[in-house]
């Protein structure tokens, strides 16, 4: 079977990966001196504007209904939360300049800066916070993030049955933010830096209903770029944001424009990137990454670990897949050593549990490292028979009276690939046959979504160091459970982890997590890498443990100097602010505040509620 694979791999792997949401936690910077033959690519570019492609055209650019990487990664230049993420995956101040925690955790006060804006000049303050925070929480707004995001304050379960502002969020005044939890959550300043809570405008959404979000005359935000052209299905245009006021060191925002190149289709991007059009592409042709030289010796070619686990989707309210046993078989059929060393070519890792590395347990260790290798094992002759013998027990010995399933993919990256290996791999191992439907990205989230189909591929990039990123999605209702998996035992275990004791919770996580692998409530595949290739050419950029390329410092070539007056009078004010502020422990969420000294002295001092980020990975949805 492999080495029919093998001839198959050379006609089906020129796709690009399109991954949702994906021990060191560095972060890959630019600015590798390349010696591949596409050096100097990114050479014709202007030097006043950047452009990359890491997507093709976005299923949406709302904050509070994205749950792909490629829009988060859209979403992060063109909006800025209460908090943001720096280049060492830490969290620091964003439109908040400090914050604090009550004693008991459950009441976080959040100090915004004076003098925040929106892209179109009109004032933003903690009201905007309030409405944002309502928005998500509000059933109508159908937000997939809403439990993950604000599930935990007090008064959610009213908003979600039809009462939004039954959530606990006030602005006692245009400059202070307050947050009251249901129970403490040590790491709600990971999810205040998250994109989801990034703020919206009220008047122009309630103005121009969805379609706010579809065109750059109503596409009002608050970053350090905001938009100014769409073409659907080409390229997004930002431009630098004369407004802009946060947690970014505007001195550093020197390109005037960022284009987002929209393409699905790698060998496009590809050319893009090596006729210069563009200096980062995140989707490189499979076929090319052989020849390709790696940064780390000195070509232009990248591959840096991101938390996340590429799995499969089973629809598990629907015939055969209700059944567990049938569930078992059709993920221990799987040689997943050979998918990641073989058919993804060595570019991930293959994955006998859910959550991979890169995330801390309680005491800072590996969490995967105390979790259960027993439901797959990693001896590839022992998982097919026990896969054959599950799919007996489901009344289908070799396969007889199992119907024809359908596999739905995207046709990018190894996604097809994928596809073939399984069509080959049930009918040798299983005796039972895979139809393929590729569909195209835009409508293959929202198929996922909706549960119109069988069995899919799927992958999550977690949002924040922290377990309940991925376990989350396999709770009864939740807005990114693809699989409709439900179980009362694993929704009880989840409740359980709303707790203040530390290793009671991550205890619980553990035991949630066994519960779902014991069900085989999704099919772990393999754990992500981000892979792209970034010309030398293209500084001040780094890409993070969840999947993010951050933009905001980046430029070509030299840095241009901030010339106009009122950008030197901003990047002076914005030198002179606090940011300095401390997080809060991870041990219980402790009061924190900031005070930042002068423009010459000001420090930032935000420290991660988590421990630092280990190696590996993969946000938000695949």
């Amino acid at each position: 079977m492999k080495k029919m694979l093998a001839l198959v791999l050379a006609a089906v792997m020129a796709f690009s990966m399109a991954a949702c949401g994906g021990g060191s936690g560095s972060t890959a910077t630019s600015g590798a001196t390349s010696t591949d033959s596409t050096a100097a690519s990114g050479s014709t570019a202007s030097a006043t504007g950047v452009t990359v492609q890491v997507g093709p055209n976005p299923e949406t650019l709302d904050p509070a209904l994205n749950s792909a990487i490629d829009g988060a990664n859209i979403l992060i230049t063109a909006f800025e939360g209460l908090l943001i993420v720096d280049e060492n995956n830490q969290i620091q101040p964003g439109q908040a300049e400090s914050y604090e925690v009550s004693e008991d955790g459950l009441t976080w006060t959040f100090h915004l800066r004076e003098g925040l804006k929106w892209s179109d000049g009109t004032d933003l303050d903690a009201t905007d916070f309030v409405y944002t925070y309502k928005r998500v929480a509000d059933p109508n707004t159908a937000a997939p993030y809403s439990a993950t995001a604000v599930g935990m304050i007090a008064g959610y379960d009213e908003a979600m049955n039809g009462d939004p502002d039954a959530l606990q969020v006030e602005a006692p005044d245009p400059l202070t933010f307050v947050v009251h939890l249901s129970y403490p959550c040590t790491y709600f300043d990971k999810l205040a830096a998250f994109a989801t809570l990034s703020p919206v405008q009220q008047e122009t959404i309630e103005a121009n209903g969805d379609a706010w979000a579809t065109a750059p005359e109503t596409y009002v935000s608050n970053g350090p770029y905001y938009m100014t052209e769409w073409t659907v299905g080409q390229q997004i245009v930002f431009s630098k944001n004369p407004y802009y006021k946060g947690g970014w060191d505007t001195s550093k925002i020197v390109s005037e424009t960022i284009t987002f190149l929209l393409m699905e289709d790698s060998t496009a991007a590809y050319t893009a990137y090596t006729t210069g059009q563009a200096q980062l592409i995140k989707d490189v042709p499979t076929e090319e990454i052989p020849s390709l030289t790696k940064a780390e010796d000195g070509g232009d070619f990248y591959v840096d670990p991101i938390m996340g686990t590429y799995y499969l989707s089973m629809n598990d309210q629907i015939e055969p897949f209700n059944d567990v046993n049938v569930r078992k078989a059709l993920s221990l059929a799987i040689d997943r050593d050979y998918v990641a060393n073989n058919l993804m070519q060595g570019t991930y890792s293959p994955a006998y549990k859910l959550t991979g590395p890169g995330i801390t347990d309680a005491d800072g260790s590996a969490y995967m490292d105390k979790s259960s290798s027993e439901w797959i094992p990693e001896d590839y002759e022992t998982a097919k028979t026990m896969a054959q013998e599950a799919l007996a027990e489901a009344g289908y010995p070799n396969g007889e009276g199992f119907p024809t399933i359908t596999y739905s993919t995207n046709d990018s990256g190894y996604h097809k690939a994928v596809a073939e290996y399984l069509q080959q791999c049930y009918k040798e191992v299983l005796g039972i046959n895979l139809d393929v439907e590729v569909v195209e990205w835009s409508s293959f989230t929202p198929l996922r979504r909706a549960g119109d189909y069988q069995m899919a591929r799927n992958g999550w990039v977690f949002d924040y160091n922290d377990p309940s990123s991925m376990l989350e999605l396999f709770m009864t209702g939740n807005g990114n459970n693809d699989g409709k998996y439900s179980n009362p035992e694993y929704d009880a275990m989840m409740d359980n982890t709303k707790i203040a004791d530390k290793d009671e919770r991550f205890a619980n996580l553990h035991a949630a997590e066994e519960i779902a692998m014991e069900d085989y409530a999704m099919i772990p595949l393999a754990f992500y890498n981000d892979f792209w290739l970034q010309s030398s050419s293209l500084k001040g950029s780094w890409h993070s443990p969840y999947g993010y390329w951050y933009l905001q410092y980046a430029y070509i070539g030299e840095p241009t100097e901030v010339t106009t007056a009122e950008s030197e009078s901003v990047a002076a004010s914005t030198a002179a602010e606090s940011t300095a502020s401390e997080a809060a422990s991870s041990e219980a969420a402790e009061s924190v505040a900031s005070e930042a000294a002068s423009s010459e002295a000001a420090e930032s001092a935000v420290s991660e509620a988590a421990s630092s980020e280990a190696a590996e990975s993969a946000s938000t949805a695949a």
